[in-house]
């Protein structure tokens, strides 16, 4: 199965604080908008998001059809193919696709510790 581009979503307190914390680290800014409380940084092929009052819980994120540099991929699998093969494992999808339409959707499920999965196709 494959699921796309991988990053990590944290839920942050403080954006202009984790922001500065991250770049020390060596990540830079890649994409987002400080003044909305969001912005994506790496550091070659890691990728984390920084996203303030956007939501609850760290996230664990996939994106299919984009590579390391959210370029699109000509080939992949759907997020509506992916969640028929999770469903087809009895994984629960907390959050399901709409599987009557095509192009940009996400799923959500979580690991058997709460950790909150986000499975998020863009294009």
């Amino acid at each position: 199965m494959q699921l796309g581009n991988f990053s990590v979503s944290l839920n942050v307190k403080d954006i202009k604080a984790s922001k500065t914390f991250y770049e020390n680290l060596g990540f830079t800014v890649f994409a987002g908008e400080l003044e909305q409380n969001w912005l994506i940084l790496k550091n070659g092929n890691s990728t984390i998001g920084l996203f303030q009052g956007m939501f609850e819980k760290n996230i664990l994120t996939f994106n299919p059809g984009w590579d390391d540099n959210a370029n699109t991929l000509k080939n992949f699998t759907d997020v509506r193919d992916l969640q028929k093969e999770l469903q087809s494992k009895n994984i629960e999808i907390q959050t399901p696709a709409d599987e009557n339409t095509t192009g940009p959707a996400s799923l959500i499920l979580q690991d058997p510790d709460g950790n909150p999965i986000l499975i998020d196709q863009h294009v």
